[in-house]
């Protein structure tokens, strides 16, 4: 992977007193800090490493010429043998400078992309919405509200999918800052109602909640998900419509509508059959049932699970090398892979949103959210 020290054949040293003169301290170090470099510096600068380390270890090259068609073996040689009669001195100078330079701009890009202006789109109060190395980065960013959903959050989400589809970017991914994805609806939605406005509040709900849900439908270009913590409600049914999900070891998945006397959203309720089969999805959907992230991975939720320690490293280097991956021909397989599913999908989600309306009228649902909320206030 990207992450990966960049490999350079292992010579073994054979010190003289000559060699030893000269600092081999800086030499061993230069050599370790090769090993620390993230990004692949490219074939040319592997090459003039390769000659430098065998001019400063066994002097010019005396090697037989490979024969032409030995391309890999050629390209060393000729590294090698164009350094002619560079003294080991000299080459192992060269080779440290080398690895210092390449230390030096790759810590001079890190600093480059972590500032948070960088790439920053304008207009948000709920998201963090970024576009940089051909990725548009959707944050949920309400950490003191563990990224729960309130209705402005779901416009904004709208208009940054919005944006994302349209723009440059190769992928788009969603996550969360802080220790949560998401807790799902902001239950603060549901409060200071008055009771000739509940359906109102229904309707105008259902119609939003169907358009946040018909966007992750029509999504372009591929969408993925990076679950950096625990999962609730609607930020997790819509990882079916999502086309990879890592999530970190610490993540938890969960989607407690009866508990709350409401139903299924998000294509839920025809995908989650779907992907992890009946009688799994009918523990989460139906039973409440709270799943580990190793659990959802196994259920095929989620694509693949990572270290917590290691996670935001690992998951960014692979998206990186994706985003370089040729634009349009993402786009076009994605269409493949989903067109079919797409009238279904949105039949579905009309469907559940109808239901919900229904659900956030009855005196069930009402009595079940009163219930959580006096459950927390007595915590």
């Amino acid at each position: 992977r990207p992450t990966q020290a960049v490999c350079i054949p292992a010579i073994h040293l054979h010190m003289t007193a000559a060699t030893m003169q000269v600092s081999q301290k800086d030499f061993q170090k230069a050599q370790e800090q090769l090993k620390l470099l993230k990004k692949d510096p490219g074939n040319e600068t592997k090459l003039k490493l390769y000659a430098l380390f065998k001019q400063a270890t066994e002097g010019p090259c005396k090697a037989p010429k490979p024969g032409m068609l030995d391309f890999v073996k050629k390209a060393k040689w000729d590294a090698w043998t164009s350094l002619g009669n560079l003294s080991q001195d000299d080459a192992r100078q060269k080779y440290a400078e080398l690895i210092s330079s390449l230390v030096s701009a790759e810590s001079a890009n890190e600093k480059k992309e972590a500032s948070p202006e960088e790439g920053r789109h304008d207009g948000y109060e709920t998201l963090i919405v970024t576009t940089k190395n051909n990725i548009t980065k959707i944050m949920f960013n309400r950490p003191d509200r563990k990224n729960a959903i309130n209705h402005q959050m779901y416009r904004e989400i709208i208009k940054a999918l919005e944006e994302a589809g349209k723009n440059d970017s190769t992928i788009a991914v969603i996550t969360g800052n802080g220790d949560y994805y998401s807790s799902g609806n902001d239950l603060n939605n549901f409060t200071n109602i008055q009771p000739g406005e509940m359906e109102k509040m229904a309707k105008d709900g259902a119609v939003l909640l169907k358009e946040f849900v018909g966007h992750f439908i029509d999504f372009p270009k591929p969408l993925i998900a990076v679950v950096n913590g625990p999962a609730i409600g609607i930020c997790v049914t819509v990882l079916g419509l999502c086309d990879l999900v890592y999530a970190s070891d610490r993540a938890t998945f969960h989607s407690p509508f009866s508990q709350l006397g409401q139903s299924p959203e998000g294509c839920s309720s025809y995908l989650f059959p779907k992907i992890m089969g009946l009688a799994k999805a009918s523990e989460m959907l139906l039973f409440n049932k709270k799943l580990t992230a190793a659990e959802a991975c196994a259920q095929g939720l989620v694509t693949e699970v990572f270290p917590d320690r290691s996670f935001q490293k690992e998951v960014w280097a692979r998206l990186e090398a994706y985003a370089n991956l040729p634009k349009n021909s993402l786009a076009v397989s994605k269409q493949l892979l989903r067109s079919m599913e797409k009238e279904k999908l949105h039949a579905v989600n009309s469907r559940e949103c109808e239901v919900l309306t229904e659900r956030w009228l009855s005196d069930e649902c009402v009595n079940a959210i009163v219930s959580f909320f006096q459950k927390k206030s007595k915590l």
